[in-house]
């Protein structure tokens, strides 16, 4: 691929934003008509007087974007944005089938999952075999009951805790 075509080539990165600024961070991507993407999900969140279901990033303080090369330094001046997600300096990739994975995962809920049946060792690498996010990997942290496994999702450098039957999970 040659030096022009790849800085034409939008590619998936993750930003870090600053303490709770995701929202304003997208909303002005949008205003820039860049592409974005914050993962919400819903938590019931209580006060001294009452209880309520709010919107709340699923991972905290990042957010998502199909950029080209170009566009790199553009979105660094948005307000709100400490800088991208690196490894050894630079910019770390996403792939497109994660970001899909975790939409379907958003869409889906984890309440369409079964709770795992096998036994998995914590701190394996572990890869989805089967559902909607097949082809998700990463390290299994820790198991949670019966229910949960608390997967780190590769490229990301946060964690998201999903239901999946152990079936589903092939060691790496």
């Amino acid at each position: 691929m040659t030096v022009e075509k790849k800085l034409l080539t939008s590619q998936w990165f993750a930003v870090y934003t600053r303490s709770r600024m995701e929202k304003k961070v997208v909303s002005e991507m949008d205003k820039r008509e860049i592409k974005c993407f914050l993962p919400m999900r819903k938590v019931l969140r209580q006060w001294s007087d009452r209880k309520k279901w709010v919107e709340v990033p699923l991972f905290n303080s990042y957010v998502f974007v199909n950029i080209t090369q170009k566009e790199y330094d553009s979105v660094l001046q948005i307000m709100g944005i400490v800088r991208f997600i690196t490894f050894e300096s630079k910019a770390v990739a996403i792939p497109l089938q994660q970001i899909e994975a975790i939409k379907i995962y958003i869409e889906q809920g984890a309440s369409d999952y079964i709770a795992p049946e096998t036994l998995l060792e914590v701190g394996a690498n572990v890869e989805i075999i089967h559902g909607s996010m097949i082809g998700l990997s990463g390290v299994l942290l820790t198991i949670q009951g019966k229910h949960r496994v608390k997967v780190d999702i590769d490229c990301v450098g946060q964690s998201l805790i999903i239901d999946i039957p152990k079936t589903s999970l092939r060691i790496l």
